[in-house]
């Protein structure tokens, strides 16, 4: 019998690598998508579509047309992919090989830095959110990194022994191309470089570690289902698998972005999407899983803080560009999106 997770108190579910491991045929009811959810793109037909900006050369005389096709792709898809960011090959190497020996370790051992319920931190099957009726077909953990003062640190994992150090490493340097972008996004909306960092006050970022083992029926779940991220920013770092998918025609069409060696994709979330006042898109995005191939990504989110009051920038609103969106607070706004994600899941 395959270990279990226990998901929530009530409802232990099958570890999903556990699941992999032991040859399971079929895929278990509660991963299985309604037949309108199921993926019909494949995770290997990959796209040109998705933009690909290389970001080489920020101070000087690139930087111009950098911000227009940062902008381009801000108002078309939500998500792009950038190449020579900074990001040192050896730290990613770095941070996947370490992350891949955290998911192998046995399940009794990364269940000690479960998640704890109403707290979106932690090691999970499926989801991070407790109690949903239909699972993803994936294990993941959330680590908090910024500010410092939030880290769950009692969850960060201490095997392999040089995690914690390389996480630490690996989130300050993403924390700094996170700010780069933010400028050029702001740039690109004709506002001052840090406008839209401004305007998330100190913000947070979280590292999720996704771990998607082998599927015996991939065209039956998700490896994640389509959403739109919640904050401000994300930054996603792949393997050579494949799998993540966007829509720009609210799903009419899938694009699978294709994996690039070295680059990183970046998409924004619904609140750039309110700061811009809605001329910038949430990218509207989902993961499939394959039968071949085990596929991982380490993802960056940044977050304005959680009492921040968000609205349109001052400069995007006038006479003839009304606000699209009233203030509200981020926290507030957050939680009340998960709800809604929760009501969705099971209805």
């Amino acid at each position: 019998m395959a270990p279990v997770v226990a998901h929530s108190l009530e409802n232990l579910q099958p570890s999903v690598k556990a699941l992999a491991d032991t040859g399971v045929k079929t895929v278990p009811s509660i991963y299985v998508k309604d037949e309108t959810d199921r993926p019909k793109v494949p995770y290997n037909a990959f796209s040109k579509e998705i933009p690909v900006i290389d970001i080489a050369g920020l101070i000087g005389e690139r930087r111009s047309g950098i911000v227009a096709d940062i902008g381009r792709a801000c108002s078309e898809w939500g998500i792009f992919q950038i190449i020579n960011h900074g990001v040192t090959k050896s730290l990613t190497e770095r941070i996947r090989a370490e992350a891949f020996e955290f998911f192998a370790m046995p399940l009794e051992e990364k269940t000690v830095y479960a998640a704890k319920p109403g707290q979106f931190v932690g090691y999970a099957n499926g989801s991070i959110l407790t109690d949903e009726k239909y699972m993803d077909w994936r294990e993941l953990i959330t680590l908090r990194c910024f500010p410092i003062g939030s880290r769950n640190e009692d969850q960060w994992p201490r095997k392999p022994e040089s995690f914690r150090g390389t996480l630490e490493e690996f989130s300050n340097s993403m924390l700094g191309l996170v700010r780069d972008l933010l400028g050029l996004i702001s740039e690109s909306l004709g506002q001052e470089t840090q406008a839209v960092e401004k305007a998330c006050a100190e913000g947070e970022e979280k590292v999720v570690m996704n771990y998607y083992p082998t599927c015996p029926q991939p065209d039956l779940t998700l490896g994640v289902k389509r959403h739109k991220d919640p904050g401000c920013l994300t930054v996603l770092l792949q393997d050579q698998v494949g799998g993540l998918q966007a829509t720009k025609d609210d799903g009419l069409n899938w694009a699978t972005v294709e994996p690039i060696e070295g680059a990183l994709v970046v998409n924004l979330g619904d609140q750039l999407h309110a700061m811009s006042n809605g001329r910038y898109k949430s990218a509207d995005h989902r993961a499939v899983v394959n039968s071949t191939a085990t596929r991982m990504s380490i993802v960056v989110f940044y977050n304005p803080s959680p009492d921040c009051v968000v609205a349109p920038l001052p400069g995007l609103v006038d006479a003839n560009h009304p606000a699209l969106f009233e203030p509200y607070v981020y926290q507030h706004r957050h939680v009340k999106r998960m709800r809604e994600h929760m009501e969705k899941s099971n209805a």
